[in-house]
């Protein structure tokens, strides 16, 4: 729900938004966005695990489920891929979430300081082989990239 609200505050007109097949993400949407958003959700089923398969092995998908849930969502650009290799980039780059590993932030002020930091390094000092600027210089939000210090300096308000 809060970040639903956050995107309803942060957001204007109609858009897309997909989804998994999480129920709490139905009632976030729609309660927090209304009508004001295509909402659907991609759905993928999973096949059982083989008895050689490892404990940390993903398991197998047979089958994805588009479905339209409110609005008109284009059936074209109902998929979740996006925000999976966001996450996957995350725990890539993050130690924090690296999975099975002690480098972990044992107060959440901590582990909320480290992602601030990720998200203001990747938006704003990182340039992107596929944008060859930043995000925050794509989105008109700065018209250079920064430096560390300028990161640094930013966030000690």
């Amino acid at each position: 729900m809060a970040f639903t609200e956050k995107l309803d505050a942060a957001t204007a007109g109609q858009f897309q938004i997909t989804t998994d097949a999480f129920p709490a993400y139905f009632d976030a949407v729609h309660t927090c966005l209304g009508t004001r958003v295509d909402f659907a959700q991609f759905i993928k089923v999973y096949a059982a695990p083989a008895e050689d398969e490892h404990r940390y092995s993903p398991a197998r998908v047979v089958e994805t489920i588009a479905r339209p849930v409110l609005g008109q969502p284009d059936p074209g650009r109902i998929c979740t891929s996006h925000v999976e290799w966001q996450n996957l980039t995350m725990r890539m780059q993050i130690r924090r979430l690296t999975r099975l590993t002690n480098a972990f932030s044992k107060r959440r002020e901590n582990l909320r300081a480290a992602l601030a930091l990720y998200f203001g390094w990747y938006n704003l000092c990182r340039i992107h082989r596929t944008l060859r600027v930043t995000p925050g210089m794509q989105a008109g939000i700065t018209d250079h990239t920064w430096t560390h210090g300028e990161l640094l300096g930013a966030t000690q308000n």
